[in-house]
């Protein structure tokens, strides 16, 4: 084989220093001695594969390559395509293809394996690789939800329609809803305390004794209701005698309070009842604590960006408790105008506000001791809510607040 068979120009020193100089009789005649030829020496043998150094190298790689315009093979660099580790194509315009007419790919063959190792691979190339900016990714995330609203929503009419229904219909059957509520409630919160913080706040005289004083609370009012809650207490400190006294002032400790956290507040719900028109009382208890939580959960998943407390509940802003008071107090003016009897509008707009601070503060309380015991949710038991605790603590110190301003504003 001639360097005439490579169909490029060669250069006069194209391997060893050799120089058109050098031909000696050559350029005379045909007569040459056997020193004379040796001093021609032949055209290297060049592998016949794909330059691998045309698409990964950069323009300095034109000063490794021989003459015929083919990359050759360099220390340490893999022979063959398919050994190349693939590398990210720079933005911009791409340099001309060097396969040849109809290669697109830069020297590479259609239908062959692509660099990153065999047939197929091509789907990868589509992939915006690791570091790649938001907008090579298919779809940006958008904002969600901590839980699954649809159940939210489902568990939440549910539980008004049962509500609603024993509100109108026999009150009796609502004192008993209530007191459901705060065994399940009381269950909860001494289960975790015994699971998180090994206290064994008795369960038996508080689930007693706090079904005790929401019924004490519809039948006799507040004075049943606050001798209940001390024959609760002294209920508890006895219970917890017949264990042995390692932990027990911890533990009736943990009980006292409990009973004061679910049951003792919630018998103000029952004590509203008892007024002629305390279906209505309850009614509004419920809905602007609704409101307030709904217009929270709007305006601070659109506009929230100042944190209220971080420490204690990272998800609340300060535009979502200026939103729940706006949502609350707008409610509240609708519901003293419509509902009661002797009611004005300023006296909702008073109401709702107070609703939308112990609403918040509830929930930021129950936040805290969920923090304390390294918990999210106080229970499973409703889908998309977490436990009955986790629903319970904003109503539950909103209840006296709108049971003492209804009395002011309204009378008992």
């Amino acid at each position: 084989m001639n360097d005439a068979s490579w169909g490029a120009p060669q250069r006069a020193d194209y391997v060893g220093g050799w120089r058109p100089q050098d031909r000696g009789p050559l350029s005379a005649g045909p007569a040459y001695d056997g020193h004379d030829a040796q001093q021609t020496r032949p055209m290297p043998i060049v592998p016949d594969f794909p330059d691998a150094g045309r698409d990964a190298g950069g323009p300095g790689d034109r000063d490794r390559r021989n003459d015929s315009g083919r990359g050759a093979a360099e220390p340490g660099r893999p022979l063959f395509r398919d050994e190349l580790p693939r590398e990210p194509r720079p933005a911009g315009p791409q340099p001309p293809p060097a396969g040849g007419p109809g290669d697109s790919r830069g020297g590479e063959v259609p239908g062959a394996p692509d660099a990153a190792g065999g047939p197929g691979a091509s789907g990868d190339r589509a992939a915006p690789a690791a570091g790649a900016p938001d907008a090579a990714r298919p779809e940006k995330e958008k904002k969600r939800a901590g839980r699954d609203l649809r159940a939210a929503i489902g568990v939440g009419v549910g539980l008004g329609a049962v509500i609603v229904a024993s509100l109108f219909v026999v009150k009796a059957v609502f004192v008993g809803v209530i007191a459901v509520a705060v065994v399940v409630g009381l269950w909860e919160l001494t289960s975790r305390l015994q699971e998180r913080k090994q206290i064994k706040a008795p369960l038996v005289p508080l689930a007693v004794g706090g079904a005790a004083m929401v019924v004490a609370g519809y039948v006799r009012g507040a004075e049943g209701a606050w001798v209940a809650t001390a024959l609760t207490a002294l209920a508890v400190l006895v219970w917890r005698m017949t264990e042995p006294p390692e932990g027990y002032l911890k533990d009736v400790t943990a009980g006292v309070f409990a009973a004061f956290y679910v049951p003792f507040l919630a018998t103000f719900v029952s004590m509203m009842l008892t007024a002629d028109d305390g279906a209505q009382r309850v009614l509004i208890f419920l809905l602007l604590t609704v409101v307030s939580d709904t217009g929270a959960y709007a305006v601070g998943w659109r506009f929230g960006k100042r944190r209220l407390a971080p420490r204690i509940s990272p998800g609340k802003t300060r535009e979502g408790l200026f939103g729940a008071m706006g949502f609350a107090m707008v409610a509240g003016a609708l519901c003293m105008q419509f509902l009661i009897d002797g009611g004005a509008w300023w006296q909702g707009i008073l109401l709702g506000l107070a609703v939308a601070v112990t609403a918040t503060l509830g929930d930021l309380g129950e936040s805290m001791i969920k923090r304390d015991l390294g918990i999210k949710d106080m229970g499973t038991l409703l889908p998309g809510h977490g436990g009955i605790m986790d629903r319970l603590d904003s109503l539950l110190p909103t209840a006296p607040v709108v049971w003492l301003l209804l009395v002011v504003f309204v009378g008992a």
